[in-house]
Protein backbone atom coordinates (compact mmCIF):
# COMPACT_ATOMS: atom_id res chain seq x y z
CA UNK A 1 0.00 0.00 0.00
CA UNK A 2 2.77 2.37 0.58
CA UNK A 3 3.96 2.02 -2.48
CA UNK A 4 1.24 2.52 -4.58
CA UNK A 5 0.18 5.48 -2.74
CA UNK A 6 3.59 6.84 -3.66
CA UNK A 7 3.26 6.00 -7.13
CA UNK A 8 -0.22 7.53 -6.80
CA UNK A 9 1.26 10.71 -5.53
CA UNK A 10 3.26 10.98 -8.39
CA UNK A 11 0.98 10.75 -10.80
CA UNK A 12 -1.20 13.10 -9.42
CA UNK A 13 1.50 15.74 -9.23
CA UNK A 14 2.11 14.68 -13.45
CA UNK A 15 -0.77 14.79 -14.06
CA UNK A 16 -1.20 18.61 -12.49
CA UNK A 17 1.47 19.52 -13.99
CA UNK A 18 0.51 18.30 -17.35
CA UNK A 19 -2.37 20.12 -17.27
CA UNK A 20 -0.43 23.75 -16.83
CA UNK A 21 1.67 22.42 -19.49
CA UNK A 22 -1.19 22.09 -21.65
CA UNK A 23 -2.73 25.38 -20.10
CA UNK A 24 0.67 26.84 -21.14
CA UNK A 25 0.85 25.46 -24.80
CA UNK A 26 -2.55 26.12 -25.58
CA UNK A 27 -1.51 29.77 -24.84
CA UNK A 28 1.39 30.17 -26.94
CA UNK A 29 -0.80 28.63 -29.80
CA UNK A 30 -3.12 31.40 -30.01
CA UNK A 31 -3.27 32.60 -34.02
CA UNK A 32 -1.95 35.56 -34.79
CA UNK A 33 -3.97 38.86 -35.43
CA UNK A 34 -6.34 37.89 -38.68
CA UNK A 35 -6.72 34.22 -38.23
CA UNK A 36 -10.23 33.06 -38.21
CA UNK A 37 -10.65 30.03 -35.75
CA UNK A 38 -14.34 30.20 -36.49
CA UNK A 39 -12.95 29.52 -39.83
CA UNK A 40 -12.39 25.41 -40.20
CA UNK A 41 -10.20 25.79 -43.27
CA UNK A 42 -8.27 28.92 -41.27
CA UNK A 43 -8.06 26.88 -38.08
CA UNK A 44 -6.52 23.71 -39.92
CA UNK A 45 -4.19 26.00 -41.76
CA UNK A 46 -3.27 27.54 -38.55
CA UNK A 47 -3.28 24.07 -36.83
CA UNK A 48 -0.92 22.34 -39.74
CA UNK A 49 1.12 25.38 -39.45
CA UNK A 50 2.18 24.22 -35.94
CA UNK A 51 1.95 20.27 -36.79
CA UNK A 52 4.75 19.27 -34.67
CA UNK A 53 4.14 21.06 -31.52
CA UNK A 54 0.69 20.43 -32.08
CA UNK A 55 1.39 16.45 -32.20
CA UNK A 56 3.68 16.48 -29.41
CA UNK A 57 1.10 18.63 -27.35
CA UNK A 58 -1.70 16.29 -27.97
CA UNK A 59 0.32 12.84 -27.09
CA UNK A 60 1.34 14.52 -23.85
CA UNK A 61 -1.70 15.64 -22.96
CA UNK A 62 -3.75 12.81 -23.95
CA UNK A 63 -1.60 9.87 -24.08
CA UNK A 64 0.89 10.29 -21.21
CA UNK A 65 -1.91 11.60 -19.27
CA UNK A 66 -3.86 8.42 -19.82
CA UNK A 67 -1.28 6.14 -18.79
CA UNK A 68 -0.22 8.00 -15.87
CA UNK A 69 -3.82 8.27 -14.61
CA UNK A 70 -4.34 4.21 -15.03
CA UNK A 71 -1.82 4.78 -12.11
CA UNK A 72 -3.61 7.17 -10.23
CA UNK A 73 -6.96 5.41 -10.60
CA UNK A 74 -5.24 1.82 -9.42
CA UNK A 75 -3.96 4.02 -6.13
CA UNK A 76 -7.40 5.54 -5.23
CA UNK A 77 -9.06 2.10 -5.29
CA UNK A 78 -11.10 1.14 -2.56
CA UNK A 79 -12.15 -2.32 -2.31
CA UNK A 80 -14.10 -2.97 0.22
CA UNK A 81 -16.66 -0.14 -0.75
CA UNK A 82 -18.90 -0.61 -3.94
CA UNK A 83 -19.74 3.04 -4.26
CA UNK A 84 -16.10 3.41 -5.13
CA UNK A 85 -15.71 0.34 -7.31
CA UNK A 86 -17.80 1.65 -9.53
CA UNK A 87 -16.37 4.61 -9.87
CA UNK A 88 -12.79 2.86 -10.44
CA UNK A 89 -14.54 1.27 -13.41
CA UNK A 90 -15.43 4.74 -14.85
CA UNK A 91 -11.95 5.86 -13.50
CA UNK A 92 -10.50 3.13 -15.95
CA UNK A 93 -12.96 3.76 -18.55
CA UNK A 94 -11.68 7.24 -18.69
CA UNK A 95 -8.11 5.79 -19.30
CA UNK A 96 -9.85 4.28 -22.57
CA UNK A 97 -10.97 7.12 -23.91
CA UNK A 98 -8.32 9.79 -23.10
CA UNK A 99 -5.78 7.76 -24.53
CA UNK A 100 -7.99 6.90 -27.51
CA UNK A 101 -8.84 10.13 -28.38
CA UNK A 102 -4.79 11.85 -28.35
CA UNK A 103 -4.04 9.15 -30.63
CA UNK A 104 -7.20 9.11 -32.71
CA UNK A 105 -6.10 12.93 -33.23
CA UNK A 106 -2.33 12.88 -33.39
CA UNK A 107 -2.61 10.19 -36.32
CA UNK A 108 -5.83 11.85 -38.07
CA UNK A 109 -3.63 14.80 -37.91
CA UNK A 110 -0.89 13.05 -40.24
CA UNK A 111 -3.55 11.88 -42.46
CA UNK A 112 -5.14 15.53 -43.09
CA UNK A 113 -1.88 16.58 -43.21
CA UNK A 114 -0.99 14.64 -46.51
CA UNK A 115 -4.35 15.06 -48.01
CA UNK A 116 -4.23 18.78 -47.40
CA UNK A 117 -1.63 19.59 -49.91
CA UNK A 118 -3.89 18.03 -52.71
CA UNK A 119 -7.46 18.08 -51.56
CA UNK A 120 -7.79 20.98 -49.14
CA UNK A 121 -11.62 20.85 -49.28
CA UNK A 122 -11.71 17.23 -48.13
CA UNK A 123 -8.81 17.63 -45.61
CA UNK A 124 -11.17 20.00 -44.04
CA UNK A 125 -14.14 17.79 -43.83
CA UNK A 126 -11.85 15.03 -42.68
CA UNK A 127 -10.57 16.94 -40.04
CA UNK A 128 -14.13 18.27 -38.85
CA UNK A 129 -15.09 14.87 -38.43
CA UNK A 130 -11.80 13.92 -36.30
CA UNK A 131 -12.47 16.72 -34.12
CA UNK A 132 -15.90 15.81 -33.77
CA UNK A 133 -15.29 12.12 -32.39
CA UNK A 134 -12.00 13.45 -30.18
CA UNK A 135 -14.78 15.82 -28.53
CA UNK A 136 -17.04 13.48 -28.25
CA UNK A 137 -14.49 11.00 -26.98
CA UNK A 138 -13.46 13.04 -24.00
CA UNK A 139 -12.06 16.40 -25.72
CA UNK A 140 -15.12 18.55 -24.71
CA UNK A 141 -17.11 16.21 -22.70
CA UNK A 142 -15.57 15.48 -19.79
CA UNK A 143 -18.90 13.56 -18.04
CA UNK A 144 -17.05 9.69 -17.49
CA UNK A 145 -13.73 11.73 -15.68
CA UNK A 146 -16.35 13.68 -13.67
CA UNK A 147 -18.28 10.85 -12.81
CA UNK A 148 -14.89 8.75 -11.50
CA UNK A 149 -14.27 12.47 -9.38
CA UNK A 150 -16.92 12.78 -7.70
CA UNK A 151 -17.82 8.83 -6.97
CA UNK A 152 -14.25 8.82 -5.34
CA UNK A 153 -14.78 11.72 -3.67
CA UNK A 154 -18.27 11.42 -2.55
CA UNK A 155 -17.15 7.82 -1.28
CA UNK A 156 -13.96 9.58 0.75
CA UNK A 157 -16.11 11.77 2.69
CA UNK A 158 -18.80 8.81 3.93
CA UNK A 159 -15.47 6.95 4.85
CA UNK A 160 -13.90 10.36 6.64
CA UNK A 161 -10.78 9.50 4.90
CA UNK A 162 -8.13 12.06 5.72
CA UNK A 163 -7.55 15.56 3.53
CA UNK A 164 -11.40 15.94 3.85
CA UNK A 165 -9.99 19.53 1.68
CA UNK A 166 -9.60 17.55 -0.91
CA UNK A 167 -12.51 15.59 -1.44
CA UNK A 168 -14.41 18.51 -0.96
CA UNK A 169 -12.82 20.26 -3.93
CA UNK A 170 -13.25 16.62 -5.80
CA UNK A 171 -17.00 17.05 -5.32
CA UNK A 172 -17.07 20.47 -6.83
CA UNK A 173 -14.91 19.18 -9.79
CA UNK A 174 -16.22 16.47 -10.34
CA UNK A 175 -19.71 18.12 -10.82
CA UNK A 176 -18.12 20.54 -13.07
CA UNK A 177 -17.35 17.71 -15.48
CA UNK A 178 -20.38 15.79 -15.09
CA UNK A 179 -22.38 19.11 -16.22
CA UNK A 180 -20.46 19.12 -19.23
CA UNK A 181 -22.55 16.31 -21.03
CA UNK A 182 -25.35 18.99 -21.64
CA UNK A 183 -24.61 20.84 -24.45
CA UNK A 184 -25.37 24.53 -23.27
CA UNK A 185 -22.82 23.88 -20.47
CA UNK A 186 -19.57 22.50 -22.46
CA UNK A 187 -17.96 25.28 -21.86
CA UNK A 188 -16.89 24.69 -18.58
CA UNK A 189 -14.66 21.73 -19.51
CA UNK A 190 -12.43 24.56 -18.85
CA UNK A 191 -13.26 24.84 -15.57
CA UNK A 192 -13.05 21.34 -14.71
CA UNK A 193 -9.76 21.29 -16.55
CA UNK A 194 -8.64 24.23 -14.18
CA UNK A 195 -10.01 22.56 -11.16
CA UNK A 196 -8.28 19.06 -12.01
CA UNK A 197 -4.89 20.97 -10.92
CA UNK A 198 -5.83 22.07 -7.84
CA UNK A 199 -7.74 18.39 -6.92
CA UNK A 200 -4.76 16.99 -8.39
CA UNK A 201 -2.27 18.48 -6.07
CA UNK A 202 -4.36 17.83 -3.35
CA UNK A 203 -5.36 14.11 -3.58
CA UNK A 204 -1.50 13.87 -4.46
CA UNK A 205 -0.23 15.35 -1.07
CA UNK A 206 -3.39 12.64 0.29
CA UNK A 207 -1.95 10.00 -0.95
CA UNK A 208 1.97 10.83 0.18
CA UNK A 209 0.61 11.21 3.35
CA UNK A 210 -1.44 8.07 2.91
CA UNK A 211 1.81 6.50 2.38
CA UNK A 212 3.58 8.23 5.11
CA UNK A 213 0.85 6.38 8.01
CA UNK A 214 1.17 3.50 6.08
CA UNK A 215 5.19 2.99 6.72
CA UNK A 216 4.67 4.36 9.89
Amino acid sequence: MNSLSKTGAVAAFSEAAIYLFGFGVLIFLTPTEGTDMSDASERLAFILSQKTLYQYWILTIYVLFGVLLAFLVTALHEPKATFATIGTVLGYVWVVLVIASGMLTSVGLETVAKLFETHAEQAVSLWLSIETIQNGLGGGVEVVGGLWVFMFSLQALQLKKSFKAAHVVGLLVGALGILTVLPPLGDLAAAFGLGQILWFVLIGLFLWKQAGVAKQ
